[in-house]
């Protein structure tokens, strides 16, 4: 086998190798909510969870909510994003109201944030999801 070969084989093999990830989770089944009775509450407002990924080699991209990236190896954070930073809101939100566990809470006025930066080798998103939280009362 001569060099070019072995060359070629090796782009293809990091081309295919390597990992992307994109967008967020928008389902379908989404329920809704009307809170025109005096039923609820609002018991914080402006809580927030964020969640980094970098990667080696690679593309991230951000437009609103949507994030994405295309790269040969992730090399910080798990890349599951939205996940990480919807945890880390209910974290804050345990922080500074106490437990969930038990309580009827929803989330309202959501907003998402993402950011991503590019340079040669590295390059990074984040992701932020800031929402305020509403307890229903009967």
């Amino acid at each position: 086998m001569n060099k070019k070969a072995i060359v070629a084989a090796c782009i293809v093999v990091a081309a295919l190798g390597g990992c992307a990830q994109t967008g967020m989770f928008t389902a379908g089944n989404m329920t809704s909510v009307e809170l025109s009775a005096p039923n609820y509450e609002i018991v914080a407002v402006g809580v927030s969870g964020s969640a980094k990924a970098s990667y080696l080699l690679g593309v991230t991209y951000s437009n609103g909510p949507q994030t994405g990236s295309v790269a040969l190896a992730r090399i910080g954070g798990t890349g599951q994003m939205y996940k990480e930073a919807m945890e880390n809101l209910w974290k804050d939100f345990e922080e500074k109201e106490g437990p969930i566990e038990g309580r009827r809470l929803a989330l309202t006025n959501v907003r998402y944030d993402a950011d991503s930066h590019n340079f040669l080798l590295y390059s990074d998103m984040k992701l932020a999801i800031r929402a305020d939280v509403i307890e229903f009362t009967e």
